[in-house]
């Protein structure tokens, strides 16, 4: 079984000619989760795969992470075959956000008569959750206020960490092994995107030889990271990731 991350696009909120930070874990060539789901995503995800995502994680709610959810309801409601069947799944702190930004208009449809999560099985996780019997573990990031965002890693394959600010103590809890890292990271940073400068104070030089850094603010700075000798994904990108190991939550 062959196991890859497929990224949409890897540009920071300004960088539009980058497309929305987002990727798709691949297995056997075929799309199993979708995370992010940024105002291009939704396009992007279709050219791809021809139909919509059946599987969805929310890392946190600015908005070029989530803006394309509405697309993708009126995408689901209106096909009988897919309503209610994408599993949509966010940390349960983040519910709340979610619904203030996306799902709270008074009417999702002029005509009334439809909430907007009947789209999705909305499924507000913690520590992880469930997809198609692997447990993939949410963890806490560093973006702005404190349980407003989350990373997700599947053991012994990936992890991602959504926008962040470095996160050792994390990554090396979910990441400690040769699990492929995709991380949040610009030419500079600031309080809540990591900088180049962050990363090689904060993280050792084995953890960032597993480094794809995504999330920068211009070809040009993608350019200038990858001639610091750092990995950088483009959209587009594929990375091969290792087989998850089978591991469940409560073990030792």
């Amino acid at each position: 079984m062959n196991w890859s991350l497929h990224f949409l696009g890897v540009g920071a909120a300004h960088a539009v000619e980058l497309g929305s930070s987002a990727a798709v874990l691949e297995r056997d060539g075929e799309p199993m989760l979708l995370i992010d789901c940024g105002p291009d995503t939704l396009d992007r995800y279709l050219a791809a795969y021809g139909v919509p995502p059946r599987a969805l994680y929310i890392t946190h709610t600015h908005m070029d992470h989530v803006a394309g959810l509405e697309r993708l309801f009126f995408r689901l409601w209106f096909d009988q075959r897919l309503r209610g069947q994408t599993k949509l799944f966010a940390h349960a702190g983040l519910v709340p956000w979610l619904q203030g930004r996306v799902a709270d208009y008074p009417s999702v449809l002029a005509e009334g008569g439809v909430n907007f999560w009947e789209a999705f099985q909305l499924i507000p996780c913690h520590r992880g959750f469930w997809l198609d019997e692997y447990w993939f573990d949410v963890f806490a990031t560093r973006h702005h206020m404190p349980g407003t965002s989350y990373g997700l890693a599947l053991a012994g394959s990936f992890a991602y960490t959504g926008d962040t600010r470095p996160i050792p103590e994390m990554l090396t809890q979910h990441a400690g092994g040769s699990e492929i890292i995709a991380h949040d990271c610009g030419l500079v940073g600031n309080p809540s995107h990591t900088g180049i400068d962050d990363i090689e104070r904060e993280y050792p030089a084995q953890l960032r030889q597993r480094l794809w850094l995504y999330h920068y603010g211009s070809v040009a700075d993608g350019a200038a990271l990858a001639g610091r000798g750092y990995s950088i994904a483009t959209a587009a990108s594929r990375i091969p990731l290792a087989a998850p190991s089978l591991v469940r939550p409560d073990a030792g």
